[in-house]
């Protein structure tokens, strides 16, 4: 359960899902640091928090920068208290074929988007391992486990970003640490991603439908930041990408192969102009949602299970129980 007044960190806060989840902590009274770069979507983002109860401090910076997310981190302890939860939002990416990435472009992607989830978990685990308390949660996808056409900066960053979790968990587990880390896995989320980052496509960019609002996993940020959980898949799309790819990997490569390029692109036109933030933010306040709302789903049964995980093993033991009695019962 969530402590009052927990101090809190997003990455990647002035949007989309690093957006929801600062509304979805400030609902909890909890003081929390935003990080992004974009400065007007920070204070918005902060004003949310504020207005759901909580209290917000803006820290407008750079996460493939290590050195300014070191200073965050500590500029947070002095205002704000010790950290409890540091989330990993951060990202970028290029929607593109791969041979039309430029290496800076992919460079630049993979920096942020894992190198900013190595950075922002380094100067966590720097407060948080001396305490021997404290719970990270990186947002994952799930493109950790399966890339598609059109992100290969994105799948490669998500995918390195499971892996280095991964070791640092076995790590902690080693040296008994009750610092905990956790992976949020995604499916297509209607988020500001689809408004300004890098294409080289004709088309606007989409998420892959079935499509969910970022809403759903803010909640699940904040589950797995007070729940132990490794991992929490949201989506049905997510456990089908994870099964086929580890089923049959290549009847996979046929289909997004097929259906990859079209799933992602709308029927409307798009200015690659008005559509970048690689380098430089857009520094303007688009909310945490993108605009996709009359075909986002507002609730994932999936993760709505998975989050009440003790009471269906309990129902399903329960039922068990009670299929076993009766077959005793009319053997008798």
């Amino acid at each position: 359960m969530p402590r009052p007044g927990e101090v809190v960190v997003i990455t990647g806060a002035s949007g989309g899902i690093g957006r929801a989840a600062a509304r979805r902590f400030g609902a909890d009274g909890a003081r929390v640091g935003l990080i992004a770069r974009g400065r007007r979507g920070l204070e918005s983002a902060a004003r949310e928090v504020e207005r759901a109860g909580g209290q917000a401090l803006v820290l407008p910076l750079d996460v493939a920068d290590d050195k300014q997310v070191e200073a965050a981190a500590a500029s947070v302890e002095d205002a704000l208290g010790p950290i409890d939860v540091w989330v990993n939002d951060a990202m970028v990416t290029v929607y593109a074929e791969f041979l039309d990435i430029e290496p800076e472009e992919f460079r630049r992607a993979t920096e942020v988007t894992y190198l900013g989830m190595v950075w922002g978990t380094r100067a966590a685990l720097k407060h948080m391992v001396p305490r021997d308390r404290g719970s990270i949660v990186q947002v994952c996808s799930a493109m950790s486990y399966r890339g598609i056409p059109l992100q290969s900066p994105y799948s490669g960053a998500k995918a390195a970003c499971k892996n280095f979790t991964e070791s640092v968990i076995t790590e902690l587990l080693h040296h008994k640490s009750k610092v905990r880390l956790s992976m949020i896995q995604l499916p297509g989320v209607n988020t500001t991603q689809f408004t300004w980052g890098r294409t080289r496509l004709p088309k606007q960019t989409m998420p892959v439908p079935p499509i969910y609002q970022p809403e759903i996993a803010a909640d699940a940020i904040h589950h797995a930041a007070h729940h132990k959980r490794r991992q929490i898949y949201v989506g049905i799309p997510t456990v089908m990408n994870i099964v086929c790819e580890r089923v049959a990997p290549w009847l996979l490569d046929h289909y997004l192969a097929r259906t990859g390029f079209g799933s992602q692109m709308t029927d409307q036109d798009l200015d690659p102009r008005a559509h970048d933030n690689l380098f430089e933010p857009v520094d303007e306040d688009r909310g945490a949602h993108g605009p996709f709302d009359g075909q986002a789903h507002s609730v994932s049964p999936l993760y709505e299970l998975a989050k009440r995980r003790g009471v269906v093993l309990a129902g399903l033991g329960a039922a068990v129980a009670g299929a076993a009695a009766a077959t005793i019962r009319s053997g008798d």
